[in-house]
């Protein structure tokens, strides 16, 4: 009987380390591998309890390295892929998107060719809702999985570009994949770049918060273990070729978000700080959810219980984040 080893990639990062925690928990008779070139958001102090399991094993490489890369599929024989390595932040592709493009596209397309070489059974590519472009501020309209792909960012632009090529590698070599497109996370270990955790810490230091424009841009917040459980289900589930939309139904303007912060700490909103918009900064996001929903998953957050959740978990896991600040 060959034995399920599952490789994530990116599992170093916020979203595939919680991934990764979540399944070394539920699936003991799993074997699960993370992999990550360990850049600047990357670490493995989050996996100090994973570490202490038999089925937890960690791999340093880079998914550019494609003979590496081949080398390690060759050794270790994974049945299934997912694929959360990427590049993310926004302001960092404004600012330099030729790593974007290298890490999100290049890289993807070395794990397609690795994953068709050894026949994998299936390949997950993590994407986001940011390919779709924006939406206007009608509250009737969403993103569904037929929206048409309109990136507007570098990073968007780079996420866009991978979901085609993992589109393609199904069509073209019949490589078992499915494409999940997420709204914003938040929750437990992420880096403090990020919206949420930047917001939490600067006021539990009574630091000013900065908010893009007037902070009237709508984001669908997702908490992190509802998207893992919702991975988990279209890996066993996914119907191979298809994509899943994945929603927290939870939208909130970004000043929404900053002042729940600051209200549950109990401090004044004299910390806010109006700084100049993004360039080509998105309206709103807002996911359908409903083909996922009948796969048989809903989330178990709500934003009011899940901030909660996270603004706790912040304030009890310094050793996490003091070293990470800028």
């Amino acid at each position: 009987m060959v034995r399920t080893k599952i490789l994530v990639t990116g599992g170093a990062g916020f979203i595939g380390g919680n991934f990764v925690q979540y399944m070394v928990k539920k699936y003991e008779h799993y074997q699960i591998y993370h992999l990550d070139a360990l850049t600047y958001a990357g670490d493995l102090t989050k996996h100090r309890d994973s570490e202490k399991k038999e089925n937890y094993h960690f791999i340093k490489a880079d998914i550019t390295d494609r003979n590496l890369i081949f080398s390690t599929f060759k050794n270790e024989k994974f049945t299934h892929v997912v694929h959360f390595a990427a590049e993310s932040h926004v302001d960092r592709s404004i600012a330099d998107p030729e790593i974007f493009v290298r890490t999100n596209v290049l890289g993807t397309q070395v794990l397609l060719d690795v994953a068709k070489q050894y026949g994998v059974k299936k390949f997950i590519h993590v994407s986001t809702d940011e390919v779709y472009g924006e939406l206007d501020f009608d509250t009737s309209s969403f993103f569904t999985e037929d929206t048409p792909l309109k990136p507007n960012s570098p990073y968007s632009a780079s996420k866009a570009s991978s979901d085609l090529l993992v589109r393609a590698y199904f069509e073209t070599y019949g490589l078992p994949i499915n494409i999940t497109r997420c709204s914003n996370n938040y929750g437990p270990f992420q880096f403090p770049e990020k919206l949420i955790p930047l917001t939490i810490l600067r006021v539990l230091n009574n630091e000013k918060v900065p908010v893009f424009g007037h902070g009237q841009n709508i984001r669908d917040w997702l908490h992190v273990l509802d998207h893992c459980a919702a991975i988990d289900l279209i890996l066993h589930q996914g119907a191979n070729g298809e994509v899943y939309n994945i929603g927290g139904h939870n939208e909130r303007t970004n000043i929404e978000v900053i002042k729940t912060i600051i209200n549950f700490l109990g401090k004044s909103e004299e910390l806010i700080e109006f700084v100049p918009d993004r360039l080509g900064h998105d309206k709103r996001y807002a996911i359908d959810p409903s083909k996922l929903e009948r796969l048989g998953w809903k989330p178990t957050y709500t934003f009011d219980t899940g901030i909660v959740q996270t603004i706790d978990w912040y304030q009890d896991n310094k050793w996490w984040w003091v070293k990470k600040r800028k």
